[in-house]
């Protein structure tokens, strides 16, 4: 209106590489993070380098280090949910949409991801970025969760137990009908779990925020892993407010500058960062990438949900194996851990952790649980 003066945003900055993907040179926008504006962006041999940066309260700032290649290039086979469903087509009263390729999820995981934008984007609605950044003030203190796996893969001389909080799955359905989180995972801290992981997806596990927020007040000390499917970095500031110590990064979902730029963001507030990788592919790639201290190699292939245990053995030969052990990277196994036999498969492939939540959960006594996954007693 005029006379009115309109407040210019402040020049408060980041690219989200998400947002972009590269075809014959043209720069295609998906989505970017609320509160962030493009900054600066070159084009060099048809990739994308991008100069990110962040302003923060006090002064401080984030940088994240440009992407040497495009999102196509790294080879995410996840892809995001179009900004459009299938077009619709009126046949007389009727009216009716054609799926196809281009617009349904091709598998399990994508699926997960496409709903999650929808999730995601509706509670930015009801919980603000500015809301989440006045309730870090009364979150609770961050606890070490790096740290907490290396103390107790030194005292047990196994890897460490990040035991998993979650009460069904898309591949086996509901796992435990009597689920009570907060009494699940103090059955697991009494059986020598490091750390716990808490499922927060509610559409496709059954977990929620609240979860992971009742285990943290009901006074439980081991760090708290935030099992989120994180496409945003709302999801950060979320998971914080409701205690996590670490979260979950997945390669397969997240291009380099998404990895790079939201571990910063997680390191800012203290908390570890997990990233998770599938395949060799991945696993150079998060190699690359500056700063990470602790990699997952899930055994479950999550476009088929087929599990194979020698996966971990295959990642970690070679110069893989010699490079992790350089920059001193705690490996975590995922999936398909039931048995001593497969702890100790795992413990001899380079793993110093593993995570594990269906054959614990099941159990009628979880601590109990994983005294049988060890063949003894790790508590003490």
């Amino acid at each position: 209106m005029e006379g009115t003066s309109v407040a210019t945003p402040p020049r408060v900055s980041l690219l989200n590489a998400s947002a972009l993907k590269c075809r014959n040179n043209f720069l295609v926008r998906r989505r970017s993070i609320p509160g962030y504006l493009f900054e600066n962006t070159r084009r060099n041999n048809n990739a994308i380098n991008c100069v990110l940066s962040q302003e923060s309260e006090g002064g401080a700032s984030v940088a994240s280090s440009s992407s040497s290649s495009s999102v196509d290039d790294q080879g995410i086979k996840i892809r995001r949910r179009p900004t459009s469903g299938p077009p619709s087509h009126a046949v007389g009263p009727f009216e009716f949409r054609l799926q196809n390729d281009g617009n349904t999820p091709r598998n399990i995981l994508e699926e997960i991801i496409w709903n999650k934008d929808v999730e995601i984007t509706q509670l930015k609605e009801k919980k603000p970025l500015y809301s989440l950044k006045k309730a870090l003030d009364t979150a609770p203190p961050v606890r070490d969760f790096v740290g907490a796996l290396r103390s107790a893969y030194l005292r047990t001389g196994a890897p460490a137990l990040i035991a998993e909080v979650k009460k069904a799955s898309p591949s086996r359905g509901v796992l435990r009908e009597d689920f009570h989180p907060v009494n699940i995972a103090q059955a697991y801290e009494n059986g020598g779990a490091a750390c716990l992981s808490v499922l927060t997806d509610e559409k496709y596990f059954q977990g929620s925020f609240e979860n992971l927020a009742a285990i943290r007040r009901s006074g439980i000390k081991r760090p708290l892993l935030c099992k989120e499917f994180i496409i945003d970095a709302w999801q950060i500031y979320y998971a914080r407010t409701k205690g996590a110590d670490a979260i979950l990064l997945i390669a397969s979902v997240l291009p380099d500058a998404d990895i790079n730029y939201m571990s910063k963001i997680a390191k800012k507030f203290g908390l570890s960062t997990l990233v998770e990788v599938h395949n060799e592919s991945e696993m150079d790639r998060v190699l690359r990438i500056d700063g990470i201290d602790l990699i997952g190699i899930n055994n479950r292939n999550l476009e088929t949900f087929e599990v194979d245990i020698s996966n971990t053995k295959k990642l970690l030969e070679g110069k893989r194996g010699e490079i992790i052990r350089q920059k001193d990277i705690i490996v975590v196994g995922e999936s398909g851990l039931f048995t001593p036999d497969d702890i100790a498969y795992v413990q001899e492939a380079g793993v110093k952790a593993v995570l594990v939540g269906e054959s614990l959960v099941k159990q009628s006594d979880p601590g109990k649980g994983i005294a049988d996954l060890y063949g003894r007693n790790i508590s003490s």
